[in-house]
Formats: structure tokens, sequence, C-alpha cells
């Protein structure tokens, strides 16, 4: 420390000695205002001396330094200020003058590594994930020599990589199979079923977790944590849908551990997720309508934000339910009657598909399609099968996940039979979550469908449960050995709800930059997209489709996401605030990771 920085409170030490002389700039302004020219003169100085090549900064930290400046300059500008209607300068400003400010940590250190990143000081290199591997010198030697250099080097970034992957198995690799007999065994057992129950679906749907009893029983299957417990028990008593399946109850192990964390999460309430259900009993369709269906939907159960595309939701209810559900707003108990659509409803939304003709695309969703019976699918299929404009029917399910027993041979038949290549071709859709989600049974149903000329894509949506290193990595891998493809990592919708389940938009992007592109391409075909209300998906490969705009004295970052119709027409940008990377990175050590191993996470915008 300096004599100069001894007046600052001791948590700003650190961010204000890896920039002193920023410290110094606004300490002498006298104005937020004064603040503001300054630090752009400097900023824009800093990036003129390099682009004019007067500073030569290695490739890499001039790339780190270019981006750190760009998103500096959004923050300070008052543009970005007025639409966040918060001011990071003056929070900076104001800490530089007096010493402190009333921020939150995760604000300063946001700002530590945006100055570390225009001060060659950022922590990336060398990255975490290749740490302590030996590298080579390209300069030093050429040909087969330097081949067999990089090849070695290659091989040990392998090790690492496996090192990671080997954290996350699958239900196919034999030691998890035993242990998943055996849990089946104590469900039927529990559930008072047999061998030939397990095979019917029907059985399965009857057996469903949704209320007291099936808490019983469940208490009697696994054990669950008592807060846990009490999460579930709250839901059933007020009426929260709420469901797990038999079979995938079998995923989940006796006790709780890092391999079914991701499992549990996804059927098991958290106590704070259950409280704001209840709170908003009588207005969730206005509270947790995140993506605005209620605007974008011409007609019952149709939702369209796209020319080409429209969802069809011909249930509104599933066999059983994803606590993060978009639509937990409308869904209903797991296969209640309820949520079955009427003959008329259904009719009415086909007949207004039909006289659409620019709609080439339809996505069958809801709720769970396949929780129709074979007879009322093969009519729905039929109908739509019938409209000359469309090419193609997608069918969203997680019935080969939760109860991959439903695709029996007549289901696989239907299917088949409205497979037309050349005139119409049917997909299916699926949402693993996590690779222990993969059983033998899903395995093997998805390969039937498979050879009867079907594809599957699968939607991930990138939560706290499966965000961790290489976890997305390991379920591309499951997926594509069991005929899987990835299509869409979502980003968490950022639905209050659900805040706990939420990741920084930064990890997903570190995610795709880091782990994603250690993997041969044909694994990593799922495109990371993040769902603006009404407007849909917005890409965020690229910067011209978002920015970082502000960060909050709380400490998290505010984006403005440019919506894909800004190209053919104006449309305003839309605005979404993040959670913190901080309180992240603290809920990963809590759960035993090393944080240390995400540190690039602040250098993504």
């Amino acid at each position: 420390m300096t004599k100069k920085l001894n007046y600052i409170n001791k948590r700003w030490e650190e961010c204000w000695n890896v920039a002193p002389d920023i410290l110094s700039i606004l300490r002498k302004s006298k104005s937020l205002n004064s603040a503001r020219k300054r630090m752009m003169k400097y900023l824009n100085v800093l990036e003129q001396g390099f682009r004019d090549d007067i500073v030569k900064p290695s490739d890499w930290d001039y790339i780190v330094l270019k981006d750190a400046v760009y998103v500096l300059k959004n923050i300070l500008s008052e543009r970005s200020e007025n639409i966040a209607k918060s001011s990071s300068l003056k929070y900076l400003w104001k800490a530089a003058r007096y010493g402190d400010v009333d921020v939150q940590d995760d604000f300063i250190d946001e700002f530590e590594h945006l100055f570390r990143a225009i001060k060659f000081k950022a922590k990336i290199y060398p990255s975490k994930v290749i740490e302590g591997i030996e590298s080579f010198d390209s300069n030093k030697c050429n040909g087969r020599k330097l081949a067999i250099e990089r090849s070695n080097f290659l091989d040990a970034v392998g090790d690492k990589i496996d090192m990671f992957l080997k954290r996350y198995p699958t239900g196919l690799e034999p030691e998890i199979e035993k242990k998943r007999e055996e849990n089946k065994k104590r469900i039927l057992r529990v559930f008072n079923g047999t061998e030939e129950d397990w095979k019917d679906y029907k059985w399965h749907f009857r057996n469903v977790v949704k209320n007291k009893k099936g808490l019983e029983r469940l208490n009697k299957v696994i054990k669950i944590e008592k807060t846990q417990e009490q999460a579930i028990r709250l839901a059933i008593e007020n009426n929260i849908p709420i469901g797990v399946t038999p079979h995938y109850l079998h995923l989940m192990d006796r006790e709780p551990s890092d391999n079914d964390y991701a499992v549990r999460r996804q059927v098991f309430p958290p106590m704070k997720y259950v409280k704001n259900m209840i709170s908003h009993k009588n207005d969730r369709g206005i509270a947790f309508d995140f993506m605005r269906e209620h605007d974008t939907s011409p007609i019952e159960h149709v939702t369209r934000r796209y020319p080409k595309v429209v969802i069809l939701k011909p249930v509104d209810t599933c066999p059983q339910i994803c606590v993060y559900c978009q639509r937990n707003w409308e869904i209903t108990s797991p296969l209640a009657r309820s949520g079955f659509v009427s003959k008329n409803d259904t009719d009415n939304a086909i007949k207004w598909i039909s006289e659409h003709k620019h709609v080439m695309d339809i996505l069958i969703t809801g709720g769970d399609p396949l929780i129709m019976s074979n007879e009322k699918l093969d009519k729905l299929l039929s109908r739509l099968a019938s409209i000359s404009h469309l090419k193609s029917i997608r069918i969203a399910t997680r019935i080969p996940i939760t109860v991959p027993q439903r695709i029996d041979d007549e289901l696989i038949e239907i299917l088949s039979k409205y497979n037309e290549p050349y005139k119409r071709i049917i997909y299916v859709v699926t949402h693993f979550e996590h690779a222990y989600e993969i059983s033998r049974e899903t395995a093997d149903v998805i390969d039937k469908v498979r050879k009867r000329g079907i594809t599957f894509y699968n939607q991930q949506v990138f939560t706290f449960a499966n965000s961790k290193r290489f976890e997305s990595v390991a379920l591309r891998v499951a997926l594509k050995m069991i005929g899987v493809d990835p299509y869409y990592l979502f980003n968490m919708k950022g639905k209050t709800e659900i805040s706990d389940y939420a990741v920084p938009i930064a990890r997903a992007m570190q995610e795709r930059k880091e782990e994603a592109r250690l993997i041969p391409g044909i694994y990593r075909t799922d495109e990371l997209v993040f769902n603006v209300p009404f407007l849909g998906k917005n890409h965020m490969r690229s910067r011209q489709d978002h920015e970082l705009i502000s960060i909050l004295p709380n400490g998290k970052r505010v984006y403005a996401f440019h919506p894909w119709e800004r190209n053919i027409r104006g449309v305003n940008s839309y605005i979404y605030t993040d959670v913190s990377i901080k309180n992240y990175l603290e809920k990963l050590k809590k759960i035993g990771i090393d944080a240390q191993e995400y540190e690039s996470i602040w250098y993504y915008y």
C-alpha cells in the first residue's frame, strides 16, 4: 500500500491498487461531469495508443483490453446511465473522493477486474482449464518436431478435459446401472408395483409423486433434506404444481450426491420458489409470464413470435413438473384432466394455422404433448399433416427422460407415418438437463425412433445446477452418443421466482468460449441464446446482439439486448438485470467447488 491509498476503505484497496491512475483521476474531479470527461479522455488516449501501435502489447492482452475499454465507455456514458437508471461512475467517483460508498463488494469486484483488463493484469492466463500443463514455443522449432510438441501439449490438455468429464457420469455406466436397478426394486416395493408395471407407462402416470401420499412414498425411497421436504410439503398444501414420475425418481441416488444434484433440483422446488408462487397464487399469469405469451397469442393455445414458426399447445400439463418451467404461470398439476385443451379450442387453433400460409414450421408443446393418447396424437398429427404449407412438425417433450416407457411401438409407428421426406419432416425436441438423466430405457427408445428416420434435438436450460465446469460438455457428448443433437443452450430466464436457478450471462459465455471449444465441433452444435420477452431468441455469440451498459450498486450487471427484429424494423432494446457474478461464485463454494477454476468469468461481457 502506498501512503496515498491509506485513507481508502480496506475493501477498495485491491481495486485501486490495480489502477492508481484512475483513482487519481476520480479524486481530482470536483464533479461527476468532470469525472466523466476525464475518464472518457483517459480511455480514448489509452485505446488510441494501442491503435497507433505506440504501445505494443501481446495480441491476447490487447484483445482483453479492447473489450474492457469498450465496456467501460459504455458503462460511463450518460446514455447508459439513463437507460439503466443508475450511475456506476457516481459510485466510483464517491468512493475515490471519500474512501467508500454504499455499494456491495460485488460492485467493487466488477471494477477491479475491468481495471485489471486494461492494465494487462487480467486473471485469465494461464487458463485454469489448462493450468499446470507445460506449453511449447512455436518459434523455436518447426515441421515434425513442432507438430510433435503441439501434439504432446494437446494430449496433456485432453487429460485435463477427461479429468473434468469424469465428474459427470451417465446412467449408461455399469456401476450407475447397477445402482438404478436397486433403486427400481425399492420403488416397486414401496409403490406396490411389479416388473411388468414398470414397463407400463400408464402405471408411471398413475403413480406420479404429487400429493401427501406421494411424499410419504418419496421419503421411503430416497433421503431428502429437511428444508427440501418442508418446501415440497408446503407446495402440496398450497396446490403449487409439483410432480416426479417413478422412472425419474429411480435416476436419483439413495442419498443426495454430487451426481444427482441437478436431477433433484429439476423437480424439487426450493422454499423461496414455493413462497413466491404462493404469494402470486391469484396473479401468476401476470407475474410469471416472462415471455409475454399473453401478448403473442393471436388465438387461444397458439403462440407466434416469428414469421414462419408457431407454437401449438394442446395440453398445459406434464407427467412431472420442472421447477423453472417457462410456463409455470399456466401449467396445472401433473396429468390434470383440466390440462387437456378442449376439442373446440384445438379445432379453432388448427383452423387458424391452416389459414396462415406463411407458417412452415410448428412446435407442438405445452405441457408435454406425449401425455395424449396415441389415438388423439394420431388425429392431431393427421390434421396438421394435411396443411400443405407445414414443412416440419416438431414435438417438444421430456417424456424420453421422465417416462421413456410411453414411447411404445404404436406411438413410434404414428410418428413415422407422418415423417415423409421431401414433403414433411417430424422432429422430436427433447429437454435433457444433465448427463445423469440418461438411462438405458431412454437410450433404447431414442434408438428405436431414430431407426424410423426421425431426428432428436435437445434444448438445454443453463441453470445453477448444471453450470459447473464441463458439465454441459459432458451432457453434449452423452447426447451425441445416444443419437440426440444439441440444439439450443438457453440462458436462464429472468423470472424472479426462480432466481435461485439463475446463472450469470458471463458464465454461459465462458462455457461457450472455453469448455465447448475444447471438444469436436460435432459435439457442440447447440447455440447459446437469450430469450427476449415478446420478441424471442437473441443469439449471444456476437456483441452486436447485446451489450453491457451498467453495474448496479449490488454488483449486478445490466445488459441491453438488441432483438433480431432491429434489422428489419425499429424496435427498442430489452434491458435485463443479471445475477451477480460474485454471488454465483460464492454459491459454487458452498457446494464444494473451487471458485478459482472460474476466474476468467469476469472478462466475459
